[in-house]
């Protein structure tokens, strides 16, 4: 299935022609750039349960009519593409929406001005109407119960009309346009109150969706049902609905298929339900703001609600619509953001990614040996090899995130039996850093695509113009960038602590060689004096970037920085055309290729600013890491339900007063729910030490619109810990005063300060 053009030169055509059109029309399906939609998803409601999830309108409708993204999902397909309810020809106003969890929720609707029957004109607002829904992923049921009710004083005669259409698009045709269908869809049919849609897929799975409706509900045309109602003043009519998704080989399977590399999660009738529970408890932080206080209950909340299972192994998906599925670099950096407050689920996520480790160089696939996968999808156009997302393997960053989570993981918990059970897909990820990342043998990763349809950038900005040089044209390939270089700096730092409490020095003290020549090196190529910053990447010929980005502020988290430069970078990164007042951008403003609505060019991503932050904090500039955290905080405030989204447009906030939304943006999106309970961790100075029994709190600073807060059933190793920070003075500049409440088990706390930071005990 892969070209025979030699791998430089494809690259090279494709590149050219990128500069042209920007990516042709199967690369825009491919890459992580905005999908051409009408109608934008940042207000919709997200219900998900296991793999099955559903985003609709305020008003809980899916609506026939434009592009959009909303819809029932199940294994990457686009099951449900229209679901609309209408009374007597219109649509009802939503009013309001509540979810107490991520499976279930209850709609306030009304009516608009009614006129379309015969009679008397209804006014507005005279019907209340309850929309509650409940998602199943076990059993593949999206079950709602419809309530209208007449709050008038007079009857009302009402015709309620419900239209279904099916989609059985995969979620790249969804997202990139493809209009072609690869199997073939049978005409709706009705049977016994029953609506039923049928399709055949190319991969050799059967998937349908059945609608079951209330005998009070008739047919009315080929996908469409109603019913007439008279309503006396104060009475009611419920309508029970239940929508069955199947998938399997042929219309008798069962509902779970096989999937690829036998993926498939539990199975129906499983008692254990994603949603229901976080597995090990989360520690708890409670404060003086409100605001604070809601947006972390949001931010778990949407954690929980993308978790799901493969091979019995939990893991956080990356972001819904698009991306409800594993990636390698963002569920790494979700579990990493979550260490502090849960592990298990760090464990689970590399236990999981280690099974589906590379084992061949496979150019159709990005894969070779030791490289950690970047996205694995389940419909059909992964299963029938359109595309070669079975996992497909196109990122550089996510095999040194694999080990800088383990090593994270073991500093947390004290477990050094993980590191033991991974410890051969630990060595063969290093030796993918040094022979297959290393293409040339400089000592840099670098990338350049080998797949005919794979990403032409691999790092954590991967669409196809996210890379770009001075004059803002895209960067020629090999490509090593300034953020990879540092993860792989912080990963063999990490390991290298590992392989010494292993007893291994000779390969502790060989990490750590290899480590500090990195750093030596990346600190000569990488530092571009006349900007007084670090380059976005080496491109090709060895040629730096001579762009101001935010990626150096990873270098900077990952701490391999020289402390002169450090400063330079801190003070640009908080430069106006860098930090708009809610976040830091990910390009400057003054660069040619700048755009504050551009997917990678411009907008503000939570994630990437909270890493920029946690390196001010690691380098000592934590009033510049608590502006970021305090930005992010307030543009979540401004986000219905609080809830960050993945990105949101660059535009400063002294200009606009409120965020503004990055229209296709996914919400919920893994990184960005972990932002703020990551960078909280890291201004309050969390450093654990769980090998040796030790918590150390190093310059804990809180965040500027908190003076009191406290944080309980911090676990490190097998003890736990109950802390209290309070403000030194309210709002002013300075480290935090830290109490230890509680101890629960063998825990030595120590709070580490350049100034006099008091630590009290209680009684």
């Amino acid at each position: 299935m892969c070209s025979r053009m030699d791998p430089a030169s494809r690259h090279d055509a494709r590149l050219r022609a990128g500069r042209e059109t920007r990516e042709t029309r199967k690369q825009r399906v491919l890459t992580h750039g905005t999908p051409s939609l009408t109608r934008t998803i940042a207000h919709a409601i997200v219900l998900k349960d296991s793999d099955l999830f559903l985003v609709t309108e305020r008003d809980g409708s899916v609506p026939g009519a434009g592009d959009h993204g909303l819809g029932l999902y199940y294994h990457d397909t686009r099951v449900l593409r229209t679901y609309e309810l209408q009374v007597n020809g219109q649509s009802p106003v939503a009013l309001g929406s509540v979810s107490s969890v991520g499976y279930r929720s209850s709609l306030q609707l009304t009516n608009p001005e009614l006129g379309a029957r015969p009679g008397p004109v209804i006014p507005r607002e005279t019907l209340g109407i309850e929309w509650a829904r409940v998602l199943d992923g076990q059993a593949l049921v999206l079950s709602d119960t419809i309530t209208i009710r007449n709050w008038g004083r007079v009857p009302v005669e009402l015709d309620v009309g419900l239209r279904f259409e099916a989609g059985f698009e995969d979620v790249f045709q969804v997202r990139g346009l493809l209009g072609e269908r690869l199997g073939q869809e049978d005409a709706p049919e009705w049977a016994d109150g029953v609506l039923r849609f049928r399709y055949h897929g190319r991969d050799g799975l059967f998937r349908s969706l059945s609608v079951f409706l209330p005998s009070t509900l008739v047919p009315d045309g080929p996908n469409g049902a109603a019913a007439s109602i008279r309503l006396e003043p104060r009475a009611e009519e419920r309508l029970k609905l239940r929508l069955e998704v199947q998938e399997g080989p042929d219309e008798a399977t069962d509902r779970m298929a096989p999937q690829p590399h036998d993926l498939a999660g539990p199975r129906p009738g499983s008692p254990t339900r994603p949603s229901d529970a976080w597995p090990g408890g989360i520690a708890r932080v409670d404060s003086d703001s409100l605001a604070l206080n809601q947006t972390l209950t949001r931010s778990f909340a949407d954690l929980q609600l993308l978790r799901s299972t493969i091979r019995d192994h939990d893991f956080i998906a990356a972001g819904i619509p698009w991306f409800a599925t594993l990636f390698g670099r963002d569920s790494l950096i979700a579990s990493l953001q979550l260490l502090p407050y849960n592990s298990r689920t760090a464990a689970e996520t590399l236990r999981l990614l280690a099974t589906l480790q590379g084992t061949r160089v496979d150019d159709w696939r990005d894969e070779a040996p030791g490289k950690i996968l970047h996205e694995l999808r389940v419909g059909e156009m992964a299963r029938s090899g359109e595309i070669p997302h079975s996992p497909y393997y196109g990122t550089v960053d996510a095999t040194p995130l694999f080990l800088i989570l383990l090593a994270e993981y073991c500093r947390w918990t004290g477990d050094l039996e993980l590191f033991l059970e991974l410890e051969d897909h630990v060595r063969r990820a290093l030796e993918w850093i040094d022979q297959y990342g290393d293409h040339d043998g400089d000592g840099y990763v670098e990338y350049r695509s080998n797949s005919e349809h794979g990403l032409i950038n691999q790092g954590w900005k991967d669409s196809g113009d996210a890379i770009v040089d001075q004059r803002g044209a895209i960067a020629e390939p090999p490509i090593a960038l300034v953020e990879v270089q540092a993860y792989i700096y912080a990963a063999k730092v990490g390991i290298a602590e590992l392989y010494a409490r292993r007893g291994n020095g000779d390969r502790a003290e060989q990490l750590r060689r290899e480590a500090d020549t990195l750093r030596s090196r990346f600190n000569r190529d990488f530092w571009v004096e006349s900007l007084g910053y670090y380059a976005l990447a080496l491109e090709a010929r060895k040629q730096p970037l001579r762009v101001v980005s935010s990626n150096p502020g990873h270098a900077l988290w990952c701490g391999i920085a020289d402390s002169d430069k450090a400063g330079r970078v801190a003070q640009r990164l908080m430069a106006p055309d860098m930090f708009s007042g809610w976040g830091v951008r990910t390009l400057s403003a003054s660069s040619p290729a700048y755009t504050p609505i551009g997917y990678h060019l411009g907008t503000v991503w939570p994630h990437d600013s909270a890493l920029v932050a946690a390196g001010l904090k690691r380098y000592g500039y934590a009033p510049q890491a608590r502006r970021i955290l305090d930005g992010i905080a307030a543009a979540a405030m401004d986000f219905k339900h609080h809830r960050l989204p993945e990105l949101f447009t660059g535009f400063s906030r002294g200009r606009y007063g409120a965020p503004i939304p990055y229209p296709v943006a996914c919400h919920p999106q893994a990184w960005a729910a972990g932002s703020l309970p990551f960078l909280l961790a890291q201004l309050l100075g969390l450093h654990p030490e769980a090998f040796e029994s030790r918590l150390r709190i190093v310059d804990p600073w809180m965040p500027g619109f908190v003076d009191m807060l406290e944080l309980t059933g911090l676990r490190v190793g097998s003890a736990t810990a109950d802390l209290r920070f309070e403000s030194a003075k309210a709002g002013g500049e300075g480290p935090a005063k830290v109490r230890v409440l509680r101890i629960e088990g063998n825990l030595d706390v120590r709070v580490e300060s350049s100034t006099d930071v008091a630590m009290e005990r209680s009684a």
